[in-house]
């Protein structure tokens, strides 16, 4: 006899699972849980992205999201919105066939991390994520490679800047 249930962190067929589910995520997720990520993009200045969750419910939480100067400017108007954790979850899910997960360990701003390595390939373009196994929600580092050159970067900040 097999076990039909269907597994959590696959949300359709032909697609790798992803690291957490929309629950897991949502059982780490508080209202005030702030995000600061850098991001470093090819021929752009460099900025922080902070992603702070202003009220969170069974199914989702009401979002917010700014940019800053790496000295703490706001750059823009915070944008507000509401979001799914299962609309979270997906933003981790990939084509298997072009996805290879792996074990890492990796050191960052928030200390050396037990991670899945997630990469996508697209073509000539490699997207890496670096999901903490013990930090359900974004990765916390991401980068995308071009032909083998480093195009962005993405990486979590202990805190705010400045």
């Amino acid at each position: 006899m097999t076990d039909s249930t269907p597994d959590p962190h696959v949300l359709e067929p032909g697609h790798a699972p992803t690291p957490f589910t929309g629950a897991q995520i949502r059982d780490a997720t508080v209202a005030g849980k702030t995000l600061w990520r850098r991001v470093d993009e090819e021929g752009a200045a460099p900025y922080v992205r902070v992603s702070r969750f202003l009220d969170c419910d069974r199914d989702g939480a009401l979002f917010e999201r700014s940019m800053l100067t790496l000295d703490g400017q706001p750059l823009g108007e915070p944008q507000v919105g509401r979001v799914e954790w299962v609309d979270l979850q997906r933003h981790a899910s990939f084509p298997a066939a072009d996805t290879t997960i792996e074990d890492e360990v990796i050191s960052t701003a928030l200390g050396d991390l037990d991670c899945w390595r997630y990469s996508v390939g697209r073509g000539a373009e490699v997207h890496l994520f670096w999901f903490a196994k013990s930090l359900p929600g974004m990765p916390v580092q991401q980068e995308v490679r071009d032909d083998g050159r480093v195009t962005a970067t993405v990486t979590a900040l202990a805190g705010p800047p400045g």
